[in-house]
């Protein structure tokens, strides 16, 4: 990527871009991961120069020098699982999920840059499919399935991802018929602070967000605009730049199908959620703020990625290359991956 881009990507996320600057177009730059073999759904980026991808054949890469190299650390045993998930806390900490129906649905746990791996958790429930994972700090988090007995099922740790435990279901509304989480891009389940978490749905009759104030136990949800009414259909992925503004991306994920209303924005937790004026062109999956920013945001698909520098009321389209996650860093880096090894670093 260009000097030029580079700069108007930073004075995008700090709210300063010049004059003119609508008119240029930025790019990934592309980093060879030597898995074209491979798509890559689950991202962690931990700052410019460390990432944590995760996908099929049970495959995790992670590099340290802003994926110049990657190593593959994959966890034994893993290659007939898909890993749709990875939390990481720093080059060497990290959590992976592996998704599917029955003991297909499983969580590891590595402290060593995943030299070795511990499985921490595998799903005994024929009925439960586990679809995304979260972190509110390096002990708290949670991790969910689509719904058991009509309601989404909640996984909870207290120690990193060491251990994994059910919980109540008493405060989680009924789930509509037909509606799941879409294990798309790790972004159906996002926290912000140390106790705020949301769930994005789909599938049912109206695409939704659940909003839980106190780490699982007791949600709300709100229906969005983006549409539903299909298996296919529904909210994808979410970001949350603190715990009271966040975006909403979605769409129909079959390619021959439009997806209108494809984006939302929220400003009062997900409470509302208003549709953007202008989304984008189609299906999209992930969606990050850009760095320092509390404007700027990019969301991708298989189509392309596109860029808002209001918020989330309109979107650009800037780049038309295929990616299924993406992810910032506090030091100024997005990331994304997809589909044939694809992975690429967008630097301020």
């Amino acid at each position: 990527m260009g000097l030029a881009v580079t700069t108007l990507v930073g004075a995008l996320a700090l709210g300063t871009a010049p004059a003119g600057a609508a008119a240029r177009t930025p790019s990934w730059h592309l980093k060879d991961t030597q898995r074209a073999d491979v798509r890559f759904r689950g991202l962690a980026a931990v700052d410019r120069g460390t990432a944590w991808v995760a996908g099929t054949k049970g495959t995790v890469l992670r590099t340290t020098d802003g994926g110049t190299h990657w190593r593959d650390v994959s966890p034994p045993g893993a290659a007939d699982l898909e890993l749709r998930d990875v939390e990481a806390f720093d080059g060497r900490r990290a959590v992976a999920l592996a998704i599917g129906e029955g003991e297909a649905s499983r969580i590891f746990r590595t402290d060593d840059g995943g030299a070795t791996w511990t499985e921490a958790f595998r799903n005994t429930d024929p009925k439960a499919f586990y679809d995304c994972v979260t972190f509110f700090d390096p002990r708290h988090g949670l991790a969910m399935s689509d719904p058991v007995d009509g309601k989404y099922r909640i996984l909870s740790t207290r120690d990193g991802g060491r251990s994994w435990r059910v919980l109540p279901s008493a405060g989680m509304p009924a789930a509509q018929t037909g509606e799941a989480g879409f294990a798309a891009s790790g972004q159906c389940l996002v926290a912000s602070g140390p106790k705020d978490v949301w769930l994005a749905t789909g599938g049912g009759a109206t695409s939704r967000v659940l909003h839980s104030g106190d780490r699982g136990l007791n949600w709300t949800a709100t229906d969005t605009p983006i549409p539903a009414g299909d298996p296919a259909r529904g909210v994808f992925g979410l970001a949350f730049r603190d715990r009271t503004h966040g975006l909403a991306v979605g769409g129909d994920y079959r390619a021959d199908q439009p997806s209108p209303r494809a984006a939302a924005v929220t400003g009062d937790a997900g409470r509302t959620w208003t549709e953007a004026a202008e989304p984008p062109p189609a299906y999209r999956s992930g969606v990050a703020w850009l760095p320092r920013s509390s404007a700027a945001a990019l969301a991708v698909g298989p189509t392309g990625t596109d860029l808002t520098t209001n918020g989330g009321r309109t979107w650009r389209t800037v780049d038309t290359g295929s990616y299924d996650t993406v992810d910032c860093t506090r030091d100024g880096a997005c990331w994304a991956a997809g589909e044939k090894g694809r992975v690429a670093r967008l630097e301020r």
